[in-house]
C-alpha cells in the first residue's frame, strides 16, 4: 500500500488556504481594531476570541452536516467551495472598512467572514481522511501539515513586503494576496481532486480494517478508566490548556506589542513569527527522532522550558534586537516538541474504540484556552501594561511544566518512523 503523494499534495491546498487566512487574521485584525477603531485591549481580546467560540460551537455541527450530504461533487467539496467563495468576498470588505474607518461595516464583515470560515474548516479537515486509507493517514497528514505551514509563511511574507509605511498602513494588498491564494488553492483542489470518484475508489481498493491492537490494562472490571490513568489524563489536559494559553497570548498580541513596545514598523514583526514557524517545520524530524529515544514526556517538558525561557528573555528586551530572532527560533522548536508529542500521549490513554472521544477532549481544552487567553491577556495589556504580555506567558508555561511533570501515563516511546515524512505528523 503506497500513499498517492500527488493527490495528497492537492488536497493539502485546502489547508494551505486555511493557514494563510488565520495567519493574516491573528496579525492584522488586532492592529486594525487598535489603530483604526481605537478599541481597548480587553475588547480586542474578546473580539479575537470570537473565532474560537465559533469553532467550538459550529465546527462539529458543520462537520456532521457534511457527513450526511451527498452531491455530485461529494460530501466536503460543496462546503469548501461555498465557504471559500463567501469568505473571500466578505474578507475584502475588511480593508475597505479600515480605509473608511467604518466600524459597523468592519464588525459585521468580520463576523460574517468568520462564519464563512467555519463552514470551510471542518469539511476541509475531513477531506484527507475521507480520501486516504487508514494505514496511510499518518504520511498524508505530514504532507497536509507541510502545506499548511507554507500557507502561514506565505502570509507572513506578504505582511513583511506589502504593508505600507505610515501611521495608517494600507492592508488591502495583503488581504488581496491572501484572497488570491485561497481562490487559487480551491480551484486547484477542485480541478485535480474529484472527491466522490476518489472516495469510491478508495473504498473499493482499501476496505477498512478492524482494529487489532491489544487493549491496555488501564480500566477496571466495570469498564471505568483506572484512577491513576484518569489522573494523568486530567493533568495532561490541564497542561494542554496552559501551554495553549501561553503560546496563543503571544501570537495574538505580538504584532501590537512589537509596534507599541519595540517600535517595529512596516510589518517587521512578521519576521519574528516567520522565524518561529520555519524553525518548527525544520524541527519536526529531529524531535521525532529524539522522542523515540528519550520519550514523549521529556521532549514536551523540554519544549515548555525552551518556550518559557525565551518568553522570559523577550520580556526583558527594551527594544527590538536581532537576538530576539534566535529566541523565536527556540520558541518554534519548543512548540514543535509539544505539538509532536502531546496528542499521542492523550490518545495513548484511550482504548481503540475511544480515540475520537479523547481527541475531542484534547481539542476542547486547546480551543478553550484560545478562547480565554486573548481576553485575560487583553485585560492585563489594557489596564496594566503591554509589558505584562511575556510574563503572562511565562506564568502559564510554569503551570504547564508543573502539571505535565506529574503525568505518569501515555509516555510509551514511539516506534522508529519507517518514512521520513511521518516525523511531520503533528496536530495544531
Amino acid at each position: 500500500m503506497k500513499l498517492n503523494y500527488r493527490r495528497t499534495f492537492f488536497i493539502g491546498f485546502a489547508f494551505l488556504a486555511i493557514s494563510a487566512f488565520w495567519q493574516m487574521y491573528d496579525n492584522i485584525i488586532p492592529l486594525i481594531l487598535q489603530n483604526t477603531f481605537h478599541l481597548s485591549e480587553s475588547v480586542i481580546g474578546m473580539i479575537m476570541a470570537v473565532d474560537n467560540v465559533l469553532a467550538v460551537v459550529l465546527l462539529p455541527v458543520i462537520g456532521t452536516l457534511s457527513d450526511r450530504v451527498d452531491t455530485p461533487l461529494g460530501k466536503r467539496t460543496p462546503f469548501i467551495i461555498g465557504g471559500t467563495a463567501a469568505a473571500v468576498c466578505l474578507m475584502l470588505l475588511l480593508p475597505a472598512a479600515d480605509r473608511n474607518e467604518n466600524r459597523v461595516l468592519f464588525i459585521v464583515a468580520l463576523g460574517a467572514t468568520l462564519l464563512a470560515m467555519a463552514m470551510y474548516r471542518s469539511p476541509a479537515v475531513a477531506l484527507m481522511p475521507d480520501l486516504t486509507p487508514k494505514p496511510l493517514r499518518s504520511k498524508a497528514n505530514a504532507v497536509i501539515n507541510l502545506m499548511g505551514a507554507i500557507g502561514g509563511v506565505y502570509t507572513l511574507l506578504l505582511i513583511r513586503t506589502l504593508v505600507g509605511k505610515g501611521k495608517q498602513p494600507d492592508y488591502f494588498p495583503v488581504f488581496t494576496g491572501v484572497a488570491a491564494i485561497m481562490v487559487l488553492s480551491v480551484v486547484l483542489l477542485v480541478l485535480t481532486t474529484k472527491e466522490k470518484k476518489i472516495a469510491e475508489q478508495v473504498a473499493a481498493e482499501y476496505p477498512e480494517q478492524e482494529e487489532t491492537a491489544a487493549e491496555k490494562l488501564q480500566e477496571d472490571k466495570a469498564g471505568r478508566l483506572d484512577p491513576a490513568v484518569k489522573k494523568s489524563l486530567v493533568l495532561i489536559l490541564l497542561s494542554v490548556f496552559f501551554w495553549f494559553a501561553a503560546y496563543n497570548a503571544v501570537t495574538t498580541a505580538f504584532s501590537r506589542y512589537a509596534v507599541t513596545v519595540w517600535g517595529m514598523e512596516n510589518g517587521g514583526y512578521a519576521g519574528c513569527l516567520m522565524t518561529a514557524t520555519v524553525a518548527a517545520i525544520i524541527s519536526y524530524i529531529p524531535i521525532g527522532l529524539l522522542a523515540s529515544r528519550f520519550g514523549r514526556k521529556k521532549m514536551i517538558l523540554l519544549g515548555i522550558v525552551l518556550m518559557g525561557s525565551c518568553f522570559l528573555m523577550a520580556g526583558f528586551m527594551p527594544e527590538y534586537h536581532p537576538v530576539i530572532n534566535v529566541g523565536f527560533c527556540m520558541i518554534g522548536f519548543g512548540w514543535a516538541a509539544i505539538g509532536v508529542n502531546s496528542l499521542p500521549m492523550v490518545v495513548e490513554m484511550s482504548k481503540s474504540g475511544d480515540i475520537g472521544k479523547y481527541i475531542g477532549l484534547y481539542y476542547t481544552f486547546s480551543m478553550s484556552a484560545q478562547i480565554a487567553t486573548p481576553v485575560l491577556s487583553g485585560l492585563l495589556l489594557d489596564f496594566v501594561s503591554y509589558r505584562t504580555l511575556f510574563p503572562y506567558a511565562v506564568v502559564f508555561c510554569i503551570l504547564a511544566f508543573v502539571t505535565m511533570s506529574m503525568v505518569k501515563h501515555g509516555d510509551n516511546r514511539p516506534e522508529s518512523k519507517k518514512d521520513i515524512l511521518e516525523n511531520f505528523d503533528v496536530e495544531d
